[in-house]
């Protein structure tokens, strides 16, 4: 019975082989970020700091072949982080600038916001990219990787779960 003893590479040739690999997809991630954020500056950030996560944590990818997928999902989460973050302050600015004659009160919009941010995933993701970022049902789809059926269904479950928590908060 013959043992394989798994050898691993030296550092300095895994990091050219890293280098390598982001080369291969950075146009790619760019491209992604820029769907997700609508903005050219916003996608640099996110992919700046996706590759700095993906090589703080390079060794957690198990399959080398799976490096492309791998680094997506680093960036997608990363954009939707970033994208929860900015909606939090752009709602909570509205909320301050918003006045009493407006037929939505500060208290109702507070409650939109606690609510939104309590739908579990992929939920949340769905209704920020649609009533936030003005995706469309394509454009959720293309980021998220779901068909656009699934993308209209979590939409109206998403919609859903809202309309309850916040009939809720109202009694």
């Amino acid at each position: 019975m013959a043992f394989r003893r798994k050898v691993k590479p030296p550092k300095d040739k895994m990091e050219r082989t890293f280098e390598e690999l982001i080369r291969q997809e950075k146009n790619k991630l760019y491209r992604i970020a820029f769907l997700y954020l609508k903005d050219k500056n916003d996608a640099l950030e996110i992919v700046q700091e996706t590759l700095f996560k993906a090589f703080r944590g390079k060794e957690t990818l198990k399959e080398p072949q799976y490096f492309s997928t791998w680094i997506t999902k680093i960036l997608i989460n990363t954009a939707l982080d970033f994208i929860n973050q900015k909606n939090r302050v752009q709602l909570l600015e509205t909320i301050e600038k918003s006045n009493d004659r407006e037929s939505v009160s500060l208290e109702e919009k507070i409650d939109l916001v606690n609510a939104i941010q309590r739908l579990k995933e992929p939920y949340k993701s769905v209704i920020i990219l649609r009533y936030y970022r003005d995706f469309t049902i394509k454009q959720i789809a293309e980021t998220l990787h779901y068909p656009e059926g699934t993308v209209k269904s979590y939409l109206h479950r998403g919609m859903g779960e809202l309309k309850v928590d916040l009939k809720e908060d109202i009694k």
